[in-house]
């Protein structure tokens, strides 16, 4: 932190600019830290705080627009990637999807402030087809909600930050160790949790083509094939597996119930 805090004092606008951008597009860096700093720094009037709110804002909404024109034009496909590195991909797109669908576009208003959200929203409403405009609009708004309130935290309490800057510095080793060894038990309990998962959640899958070759022969009273779109790629009017039957994903109990127990049953999504 006091290195973030010198560094934001003598590089300005464009450290914060690239922190703040590099976040948005999904890197692990401390964006929230960042505006902390620059706004430790406005108080110290060393920046601007109009200066430090607009490249903030801007370097956001560059960032989260280029995933929601991605998100955009390949799907599920980024949302799949990051994803991927969660323990349970498909969960993880289908609980992100609910949340959308729950709390509707307003999820875009909060979704800085939430780790791993923050970076699949975009692409999420870019997915599910959502106006341009309004995704700018709305992700503007959250944005200046979430620089506002790391800038204003840093900007009251400047002295707190740089009693607590030097003393992370006078602690420094013993700071790196303690984040060493929680970074390396963190580390194994997910190698430990992701194989586990590997082990015993794997979903059986079967070939279209296998698939197309059963419904081809007839046997259809045997099975069900079942689309389980979500909304950003389904609506009443979607063309669908001959014989298949829709399933909503988002009221997954309620369906479930409805389906009978002596039939296997195929799932198709996106």
């Amino acid at each position: 932190m006091n290195n973030l805090l010198h560094a934001v004092s003598q590089h300005g606008y464009v450290l914060i600019f690239v922190i703040v951008l590099a976040e948005a597009v999904g890197f692990p860096v401390p964006a929230a830290l960042a505006l902390v700093a620059a706004g430790a720094a406005a108080a110290a009037h060393i920046l601007n705080p109009s200066a430090v709110f607009l490249v903030s804002l801007v370097a956001m909404l560059i960032g989260d627009t280029l995933l929601f024109f991605i998100g955009r034009y390949t799907g599920w496909g980024l949302l799949g990637f990051l994803c991927g590195l969660s323990l349970n991909p498909e969960t993880c797109i289908l609980r992100s999807a609910e949340s959308f669908y729950k709390r509707g576009r307003i999820t875009l208003l909060f979704a800085k402030f939430i780790p791993g959200v923050n970076t699949i929203a975009p692409p999420l409403a870019g997915s599910m087809k959502m106006p341009t405009m309004q995704f700018i609009q709305l992700d503007a708004a959250g944005g200046a909600l979430y620089i506002l309130a790391y800038g204003v935290l840093g900007y009251a309490f400047r002295d707190f930050v740089v009693q607590l800057t030097h003393g992370l510095q006078t602690a420094s080793h013993a700071v790196a160790e303690v984040i060493l060894i929680g970074v390396l038990v963190y580390a194994a309990y997910r190698i430990v949790q992701y194989r586990r998962y590997k082990l015993s959640g794997v979903v059986p899958r079967i070939a279209a083509v296998e698939l197309a070759k059963r419904v081809a022969s007839g046997a259809g009273g045997d099975f069900i094939v079942a689309d389980v779109r979500s909304h950003g790629y389904y609506d009443s009017g979607a063309a669908r597996i001959a014989g298949s039957i829709r399933i909503e994903p988002n009221k997954l109990a309620q369906e479930i119930e409805t389906l009978p127990r002596d039939k296997d049953i195929y799932l198709y999504c996106t």
